[in-house]
Formats: structure tokens, sequence, C-alpha cells
């Protein structure tokens, strides 16, 4: 699993932020699916490699009389 390297943090003005879309739109579909899955597992706290099965007992199913 990755880890955060702190030692590459900046601090900056909201003015003074850099673009990062040249460096995203040079990556890969697949590849920038893989970053935000584990943005998203950083931001839930769960394994990347075992992530948390979806509560089925909140959603129910039912037939509709249209």
């Amino acid at each position: 699993m990755y880890s955060f390297d702190r030692t590459s943090f900046e601090a900056f003005k909201a003015e003074d932020r850099r673009s990062d879309y040249g460096f995203w739109s040079e990556k890969s579909q697949l590849e920038r699916l893989k970053a935000a899955y584990y943005l998203i597992s950083v931001a839930y706290d769960f394994d990347p490699d075992d992530p948390p099965r979806m509560d089925k007992t909140v959603f129910q199913a039912r037939k509709r009389d249209w």
C-alpha cells in the first residue's frame, strides 16, 4: 500500500496554484481510475485490496404497480 510522502507537501495561496490537468491528461483512463480508487480508499479508510461489502439490508426492492 502507498504511504503519504509528507516531504513533498507545498503550501501556497489559491492564486498561485498549479493545474494538474496536463499531468492527468497524459495518463490512461485505467491509471486515472486506479488513482481515484486509491484516494477513495484513503478518504473512507479501507484497504484497497479488501474493500468493505455493501450493506444490502439498507435497500429494498419492490414491484411497482403501473
